[in-house]
């Protein structure tokens, strides 16, 4: 673990076009220490080391008329319009004079890299909203409890139902939660009549960045695009009709039917059955449906319907132990919690708060200091150890719920339902004198028909870069050993998952073939049960190292040396799951033992 220093509002470049967003610890000192760039897949090589980052008005890029001779002074006075024009009076007049750009407009936007570069990325906006956007809404919250206090002591102390906690574990579904907080996220409520009358500078902008993970999308300036740019999005015009028009002359059939209001239930209808389309928290990936063939129009419409609903973050930030981490993706927190600027979550219990006075009293009040369940792993010294705690979700469904909700703001495929109860949860902490630490997890489906021996994985901003990821990967195929049977994870997998798994793959297999002999003849089957990796991800990952070649009508594998020397010359650190730390019997033992 190295610590740099932070800089907010930046992005990091890596191999394989892989960016994320930064995370910071929490310190009151003025150069708090951070993680260096937060990635799961750890084989990756970051760019050079992180450097300050100068961040200076537009105008001190200019001469500086106080230090410049008298001569020069008055030329930049006489002469306004010579090269010597401040460059921010030339932005300022454009940005007055430009239309607030509309969703669906596009242009190239500054983005500044880890190592201090600059560069452009084409960015589409998404959403937009009023700069002091949150000033707006603190002020309607005062005031709405303002109005509340005055009704409540008109009424004489009538009770009122209290609102719901994390605690009690609220059970709504995700298609709940969306209709009671997409007005406010999509800004198809008050928030677009907030819009009417402000300049183009004085309105945020949501945008996407084209060729780009989700988990970059922010919330930018007008300053930050370049105007020059600018790409509007075609806007037909409406067409009012007369009375006669109106009653249906010259119109077909078609045209002259009443259209029906589109509604959550006839969006269903047509999409399929209400089971093929929900939406659920859970331990697993986000599928439209149980059966999914590749090219299923249901399926594509439901990916349409997902990334409709959660095209914006709806939570910014969350503070969680010392950490102060910005979420990737949104989340369907229930509502009272769904829309934040900032989450403050136990990193204990898991529960979450949306004020900080109410967390910290929590912190005081809370007993908790590791997850529940049964630890099954503990590796390292007697101040900080590696353990992994084995978490029945029928057993302690709240914690479970807590746990995919969080994880949801980093995972955008996620399995969107609270049934828990089919999954068990692998929860990876570090454990010093202060309780056990979460630092990842993944979860498993009790009971899998395909094989998955791993339905979601995460890593925790905070703490990736620091090989978690390869040890959750190697201690869910250490499971399977003892299982007796292959596995392989929960397809489709996302593009950090992708590459940490085939990174494992590769360490794996060419360190068991650099270990055999040419005589001994090894089969795919017996590489597959001495890893416990399943056969077809054995030979996918052979066939990315040009291993697999045909021979006599075969296919056989042709071990190359100079492949294999060659990975051994990098000798990577990979920490990876320890079976002498591990102590867990497979469930169908247990059943066993017991009778």
């Amino acid at each position: 673990k190295t610590t740099t220093k932070h800089i907010a509002h930046q992005r990091y470049p890596l191999t394989n076009s892989i960016y994320l967003p930064h995370t910071k610890l929490l310190n009151k000192s003025s150069t708090g220490s951070q993680r260096t760039n937060p990635i799961m897949a750890e084989e990756i090589s970051t760019g050079p080391e992180e450097l300050p980052v100068a961040v200076a008005d537009a105008a001190s890029s200019d001469l500086d008329a106080s230090s410049a001779p008298p001569q020069i002074e008055e030329k930049m006075e006489v002469n306004p319009s010579g090269e010597n024009k401040s460059q921010d009076a030339e932005t300022e007049t454009e940005e007055k004079d430009l239309l607030p750009l509309q969703v669906g407009d596009k242009g190239m936007v500054l983005v500044t890299w880890r190592d201090g570069q600059d560069s452009k990325l084409q960015a589409v906006v998404v959403e937009r909203r009023p700069c002091d956007f949150w000033k707006r809404r603190s002020k309607k919250r005062k005031l709405q409890k303002k109005n509340s206090g005055d009704v409540s002591t008109a009424t004489n102390g009538t009770n009122s139902k209290p609102a719901p906690s994390s605690a009690e574990g609220v059970l709504k579904t995700e298609n709940q939660v969306l209709e009671g907080v997409k007005g406010k996220i999509l800004g198809t409520s008050s928030s677009e009549n907030e819009l009417d009358g402000l300049m183009a500078d004085q309105i945020d902008y949501y945008v996407h960045y084209v060729d780009h993970d989700r988990r970059l999308d922010e919330w930018i300036s007008l300053s930050k695009f370049d105007l020059n740019t600018i790409e509007r999005v075609k806007v037909e015009k409406k067409v009012t009709l007369s009375d006669e028009e109106k009653d249906g002359e010259g119109k077909t059939e078609t045209e002259g039917e009443e259209k029906k209001p589109v509604t959550r239930r006839t969006r269903q209808a047509t999409l399929g059955s209400a089971s093929e389309g929900e939406f659920r928290i859970g331990g697993g990936n986000w599928h439209g449906s149980s059966q999914n063939a590749g090219g299923d129009p249901t399926l594509a419409a439901l990916e349409r319907e997902h990334e409709e609903a959660t095209k914006v973050k709806n939570i910014e930030k969350i503070y969680m132990g010392p950490w102060e981490v910005e979420a990737w993706y949104y989340s369907p927190y229930p509502e009272e919690y769904a829309y934040e600027e900032k989450l403050f979550v136990c990193e204990f219990c898991l529960k979450y708060c949306k004020r900080k006075d109410n967390y910290l009293r929590h912190k005081r009040e809370c007993d908790w200091r590791s997850p529940p369940g049964d630890e099954i792993y503990r590796e390292g010294t007697d101040t900080c150890n590696l353990c992994v705690y084995e978490i029945d979700g029928k057993d302690h469904r709240v914690y479970c719920q807590n746990l995919c909700l969080l994880a949801k703001l980093f995972l955008d495929h996620k399995n969107l339902y609270y049934d828990v109860d089919p999954f068990n949860f692998y929860v990876i902490t570090e454990t010093d004198e202060n309780g056990a630490h979460i630092v990842g997890y993944f979860s498993k489906e009790k009971q899998s028909a395909e094989d998955y021996n791993l339905a979601c994985i995460l890593t925790f901003p905070q703490f990736q870069k620091c090989g978690y990821g390869k040890f959750i990967i190697s201690l869910s195929y250490e499971l399977s050993k003892r299982e007796g049977k292959p596995g392989s994870p929960e397809k489709p997998l996302s593009d950090l998952g992708k590459i940490s798994y085939r990174s494992y793959w590769t360490h794996i297999l060419l360190t068991l073939l650099d270990k055999q002999k040419p005589e001994d003849n090894l089969q795919i089957k017996e590489c597959s049960e001495m890893t416990g990796i399943k056969s077809e991800d054995i030979i996918s990952t052979l066939q990315s190292l040009n291993m697999i070649k045909v021979w006599k009508g075969q296919h056989v594998v042709y071990v190359r040396q100079d492949i294999i020397s060659e990975y051994k010359k990098q000798e990577k650190r990979i920490r990876l799951c320890n079976n002498k730390y591990l102590s867990w019997t497979p469930p169908s033992k247990r059943s066993n033992l017991k009778r």
